[in-house]
């Protein structure tokens, strides 16, 4: 079964994509051995995070626009907020980018962060590396969203964009040590607002000694996303580092915080709270180290 869904996958089948996901998502028997099936691959990967309000899904969307321009094709990964009901996402940015509904050159999937603290879905890493299979020429992930904990982008993406307002003023601070220092580009997008240069300046002036620890300068983009301006600059830029051949250095901690949760998972199988009190509750004498290194 699963090698005829990569079959069809990399044949540029969109349904079986959508249904692979949703296997992987909920861990349908047999879903491992898929993933070891799936071949290598080095499809850029694209981040794009920040806080609510600050035009990531436009962002996303303008960028989408100008890479099918030029013939790419193109993958995005909505990361929303869970219902509390039904654990899906909340949000559906496939909503505000359904002019691509009908595009075969984009496929957009809406996944929700399932209680992940750092804003992206459980199973990212899984669903990166399918569509990486399923031969995009761009993988764009929009996060939910969360702030400083949210730094797991930095992992995953070979590109991180930290997208924010010129109304963020004093949360420069606040936002410092965490999602900010995640970033390799910052757009100021609606910089059409006013304040706008002002704020760009203090960016700037907060940041330049941190640039002195870099090989190059940490850019600063002005966008007005929802017109187009500055997207062109921003696409660049993108495309400027990914040809660097810079290695993200974040992502070997990303990958090794997964495997240590696999690895968790995989040995706590079977085994609940309710099994080792019914097991202890047996000999409460039982010496608990030797206990627990018997399983």
């Amino acid at each position: 079964m699963w090698d005829n869904f990569l079959q069809q996958i990399r044949s540029g089948d969109r349904k079986s994509l959508a249904r692979c996901i949703s296997m992987i998502e909920n861990e349908v028997p047999g879903f491992e051995d898929f993933m070891q099936l799936l071949p290598q691959g080095n499809t850029p990967v694209i981040g794009i995070t920040g806080a609510p309000g600050a035009g990531k899904s436009t962002l996303t969307d303008a960028l989408i626009g100008l890479y099918v321009q030029e013939g790419k094709k193109v993958a995005v990964l909505c990361v929303d907020p869970s219902s509390p009901f039904n654990l899906g996402a909340l949000l559906g940015d496939r909503i505000r980018m359904n002019k691509w509904y009908n595009e075969p050159a984009v496929y957009i999937r809406s996944l929700a962060t399932r209680g992940s603290l750092g804003g992206l879905h459980p199973k990212i890493i899984e669903v990166s590396d399918l569509l990486k299979a399923a031969g995009f020429d761009y993988i764009i992930v929009e996060t939910v969203g969360v702030g400083q904990s949210e730094i797991e982008i930095a992992g995953l993406a070979d590109v991180t964009i930290v997208a924010m307002v010129p109304e963020g003023g004093d949360e420069i601070q606040t936002m410092k040590s965490g999602i900010m220092e995640i970033a390799d580009i910052f757009v100021v997008n609606k910089s059409d607002r006013q304040g706008a240069d002002t704020f760009v300046k203090n960016l700037r002036q907060m940041y330049a000694p941190a640039f002195s620890n870099h090989s190059a300068e940490i850019e600063i983009i002005k966008t007005v996303a929802s017109g187009g301006e500055g997207i062109d600059e921003l696409k660049n830029a993108i495309d400027k580092l990914i040809s660097s051949g810079k290695t993200n250095q974040k992502k070997a901690w990303l990958l090794g915080e997964k495997a240590y949760h696999l690895l968790q998972n995989k040995k706590m199988k079977g085994i609940t709270a309710q099994w080792l009190y019914e097991e202890l509750s047996k000999n409460e004498n039982k010496n608990l180290y030797k206990f627990i290194h018997s399983l």
